[in-house]
Parts: C-alpha cells; structure tokens; sequence
C-alpha cells in the first residue's frame, strides 16, 4: 500500500471526514446500515489538509490523466475540489447536477467547457459508482471525451469496479478503504478485533446489519 494512501487516510481520520463506528452503525441515505460514515467536505475546512488534496489530485490527473483539456466537478461533494484542481491546472470547469435544474435554463452540466474538451470527471467519494457514473454519461451525451476521474477515497465496493470497467471509466484515487482500516487500527481508532466487522460491511453493503 502506497505511502500516500496510508498519510491521507490518517489525515481524514484525524479530521473526522471519515468516522468509523462499528457499534454503532450510520444509516446512509439508501437506507444501508454502514459502519462507516465519510463526509470530504469536511477537509474544505481546514486550509493545509485542502491545499493538500488539491496537490495530490493534481497530479494525478498529471500523471493518469496527461491529455486532459477541461475539469469537470460531480456535485455538490466535489464541486469545491474540482474548481480547485481546475484551477491549479488553468483549466476551464464545470460541474454536473444529479438532475437538471428545476428553474431557469433547466442546465445539468454548469458552465462552459470547449467543443470535444477531454475532461477529467473529479469525485469526492466513490461508493456503488452510479451517480459518478452518471455525470460521466451527462457529459458523453453533451459530446465531451471523459478521459478518467479521480477521486478522493473510494470504498472499493466489487459493485462500483465492475461499474467501470463496463463504463469504460479509469479511476484514480487519493486513499481507500484498506488504507482507512489500516491506520484506524495502527492511531488505535479501532481495535483489531473490530476489523472482520468492517470487512464483512464491504463485501456485501446492502445486506449488512439487516
């Protein structure tokens, strides 16, 4: 595991952005009982943690991504990250909405991005991959090139990496789940006895705890 994944897992933790409650499970908006509840918006917050999000994911688009032309953010989670990255890059940015706007030009996609601009989709969360899939479809029907995304974390559901492997959508991302128990155990934020709990969570999400 690289060290970059294992230092961001430990800076989310220490933040809160990812709380780990196996006792005590989180109920997401699906209706999921999880033991894991994740809020990056949280790292808006706190300027050296930001500064370093938007580094790291820069350069991953740099390195995963190099042909990229435009950044688009999926909302709302990863419309600060994405602007920021943009940005960084001097690149133009929109963002796409989960539907379009009930209002006005009744938009899904937010901004102006060049005709056939090969975009790079930034998420700040993966977790079944439908509504970062979504986006990406959003953008292919509006006659963009999705050259990829990156992600802050992602959960590492068999769910989600089917979904893009037959999206044919290239994911790169910052930390993951492993990475998340592997310091939660190592800063004793969870005990080891804890860790078949969290597994058995991942394997199968929808069933857990019911």
């Amino acid at each position: 595991m690289s060290t970059l994944q294992t230092l961001f897992a430990e800076k989310l933790l220490e933040v809160r952005a990812i709380k780990l409650q196996p006792a005590e499970p989180f109920t997401w908006a699906s209706g999921w009982k999880s033991p894991i509840y994740c809020d990056n918006r949280k790292i808006l917050s706190f300027p050296l943690m930001r500064s370093f999000v938007k580094t790291e994911l820069t350069r991953l688009v740099l390195e995963e991504f190099p042909d990229a032309t435009a950044v688009a953010g999926v909302a709302t989670g990863a419309i600060a990250q994405g602007a920021l990255v943009a940005d960084q890059l001097c690149m133009p940015f929109a963002y796409v909405r989960s539907k379009p706007k009930d209002h006005g030009m009744g938009n899904l996609i937010e901004g102006t991005l060049p005709a056939g601009a090969k975009v790079v989709v930034v998420e700040d969360l993966i977790s079944t991959g439908g509504s970062s899939l979504r986006a990406v479809g959003a953008l292919r029907s509006a006659g963009y090139d999705v050259v990829g995304m990156v992600a802050s974390f992602t959960y590492g559901f068999p769910v989600a990496v089917q979904a893009f492997e037959e999206a044919g959508v290239k994911l790169a991302t910052l930390t993951n789940y492993d990475a998340v128990l592997q310091m939660a155990v190592q800063t004793k934020y969870i005990t080891a006895d804890q860790l078949p709990t969290l597994n058995a969570w991942r394997a199968n999400p929808a069933e857990w705890g019911v």
